[in-house]
């Protein structure tokens, strides 16, 4: 690690004339690291030349770009792929700073006030009608249908803030809290919608948190599939991964970012897709 003095100057240089040599100042910050970021923030807060200001913008969001893609990566690769965490990664793309701690703590507060409804045996439906009445009448999640390509709708702390999300949001937030209340409740990934399933032997039923928890079935899904005209296919009655949860999102994401006109961030978001082998 370069001393104070040293990393000073080396800063000093980002709105140098010079192409080559503000090149070469850009790699040997990248080479450095996240561990530079509060650095650059704090030149940034210091100082009075836009061109540098611009310089140091850019140079920290490419290296809390670089992390993201890194701690992507690193989930891909582990064996359990922890739903929560996932989502945490693709939120530090819009909100570097937020800890997985603040989203733990937010899911875990939500299955606390769950878990107090719940009574010993409970059958499934009874379950899910107090999941239901907990997170959409208590609590006032419901779809967000005025600004439904909104990139807020891809990111988890700002749904978990607004109560307001698009399909996949809000079924992550509920089977999350099913999951911590030890329900069998997965997500299934539709065209066009993700809806989650109550997994059970006998008389397992289907969920759709963007429609306040409606229970359909099979059946439902059936003529679904035959009104957009597309043929079933066992993935769309199935449980899905974690992994196509995450990708589900940062499709969702490129599309909000497309509508927006920002491309280069639909750039990003298909770099990010493209770690998870989309």
């Amino acid at each position: 690690m370069l001393s104070p003095a040293q990393l000073n100057a080396l800063i000093s240089l980002l709105d140098d004339s010079d192409w080559e040599v503000k090149h070469h100042v850009r790699e040997q910050l990248i080479a450095l690291g996240a561990e530079v970021i509060p650095v650059l923030e704090q030149k940034w807060e210091e100082s009075f030349n836009p061109v540098l200001q611009k310089e140091l913008e850019d140079l920290v969001h490419d290296l809390q770009f670089g992390l993201v893609k890194k701690r992507l990566q690193d989930w891909k690769e582990s064996q359990n792929q922890d739903l929560l965490e996932g989502l945490w990664i693709l939120n530090t793309y819009q909100y570097p700073d937020l800890e997985l701690e603040t989203l733990q703590a937010s899911i875990h507060q939500l299955y606390v006030e769950v878990w107090t409804h719940f009574v010993p045996d409970l059958q499934a439906l009874d379950q899910v009608k107090i999941l239901n009445y907990v997170l959409f009448k208590q609590l006032q999640f419901s779809g967000n249908t005025k600004n439904f390509h909104s990139p807020s709708n891809s990111m988890l702390s700002m749904v978990l803030e607004s109560k307001k999300g698009n399909p996949i949001s809000l079924c992550s937030i509920y089977l999350l809290v099913a999951k911590k209340l030890g329900l069998p409740i997965y997500g299934v990934n539709l065209p066009n919608l993700f809806v989650l399933i109550y997994a059970q032997e006998e008389a397992g039923f289907y969920i759709n948190a963007f429609n306040k928890g409606v229970i359909f079935s099979r059946e439902d899904i059936q003529n679904y599939l035959e009104h957009l005209k597309i043929d079933p296919q066992p993935p769309f009655f199935e449980p899905c991964s974690n992994l196509a949860i995450v990708l589900r999102f940062l499709k969702n994401l490129t599309t909000a970012f497309e509508k927006l006109g920002e491309s280069d961030k639909v750039d990003e978001v298909q770099e990010l897709m493209n770690i998870l082998g989309y």
